[in-house]
């Protein structure tokens, strides 16, 4: 005979299958962020800048700071329209200010715009109205800066900049490739400085994503933010993207692996990175040890275990009230409520 345990672990293993369409799309999303590490180094190898496939110089010595024009042969696909991005109350430091400052000066013909709450507010209410109650409401408030990168980028393409980088020179180089970014550390790309054409496919895809990874991921800021948003949920789309023949991400050199990214206090080619990250919480070691590849799999392993088992436990835990409050509406039916001389009198039947 089974027994109740058994019988309750079945219903329960029963339940969770069949509700796999509940489940079964978050844990596809989850598995898709986590195996980011062992994706990233095959599936973006043929997209970093190099002399060879691109006739391009990642140091930048062969060009000018002011060099506008790379050569006649190569056509400007990227608008020259500077974003840059302010929501809430704080207005920009002084020092962030300067920075963008020393930006406009290299790009003296270039558009250049500061997006704040009203402007932000009304170009998604307009452009993207079914993602304004997500954008209204995310948990952080770096997230809807994040998805206001892309959504901008979508629509009107150019470049996108974090205020804490000054540039170095004139970014009219890259502006013949249809997307640009620079590497991560330690796996993928950084979304503090984007450049993209108009409406390309990439960005879309990353506009359209936003809705399916927002999730407040295992309640931590950090995790949640990165995961929903940030840089290792655009790294993630973009190994997932069917076409990345015309993406283009800026490495490193031989000796020089970190050559552009922005991690700290830095100095790179095209800017000074004043090292601003004050949103990062105490959970931001999990996702750098994530981004390591040798590790991936382990946490795939681990994470993917620890999900079903938690659906299961918690199912398995529902059931089992159910049957408790079953119990006792039945025994709750079997009382008969009689009233006599004013009082209440309760026989069970």
């Amino acid at each position: 005979m089974v027994s109740l345990r058994a019988k309750i672990f079945i219903v329960a293993l029963a339940v969770l299958l069949l509700s796999q369409r509940w489940w079964l799309p978050l844990l596809g999303v989850l598995i898709n962020l986590v195996a980011l590490p062992s994706r990233w180094h095959d599936r973006s190898a043929q997209s970093y800048i190099s002399e060879e496939h691109d006739n391009f110089d990642i140091t930048f010595a062969s060009y000018s700071v002011n060099q506008s024009i790379l050569g006649l042969s190569y056509q400007d696909v990227v608008p020259p329209i500077l974003h840059h991005i302010n929501l809430g109350p704080k207005q920009p430091s002084p020092e962030w200010m300067a920075a963008r400052d020393e930006c406009i000066e290299y790009h003296p013909d270039w558009k250049a715009y500061i997006w704040d709450d009203k402007a932000s507010n009304e170009f998604v209410k307009e452009k993207f109205p079914h993602l304004k109650e997500m954008w209204d409401n995310y948990h952080f408030p770096v997230e809807r800066v994040d998805a206001l990168r892309y959504m901008v980028l979508q629509k009107y393409g150019g470049v996108v900049l974090d205020f804490d980088l000054a540039c170095k020179r004139n970014l009219d180089p890259l502006r013949r490739f249809e997307f640009v970014a620079p590497s991560a550390h330690p796996t993928g790309f950084s979304i503090g400085f984007m450049m993209s054409s108009p409406g390309n496919p990439f960005v879309h895809e990353l506009v359209d994503n936003l809705s399916r990874y927002n999730h407040a991921w295992f309640f931590l800021p950090y995790v949640t933010v990165m995961f929903s948003t940030g840089c290792h949920y655009a790294s993630t789309i973009f190994t997932l993207h069917k076409n990345r023949s015309a993406l283009r991400i800026l490495g490193g050199i031989p000796g020089h692996p970190r050559l552009h990214m922005l991690n700290g206090y830095v100095d790179t080619p095209l800017f000074r990175h004043l090292g601003s990250s004050s949103w990062h919480s105490f959970d931001a070691f999990l996702i750098n040890w994530l981004g390591h590849r040798q590790k991936g799999l382990i946490i795939v392993i681990f994470i993917v275990l620890s999900f079903l088992v938690g659906s299961l436990v918690t199912t398995c835990l529902t059931l089992r009230q159910r049957r408790r409050y079953a119990a006792l509406r039945s025994r709750l039916s079997s009382i008969d409520y009689e009233s006599h001389d004013g009082s209440l009198l309760i026989k069970e039947a």
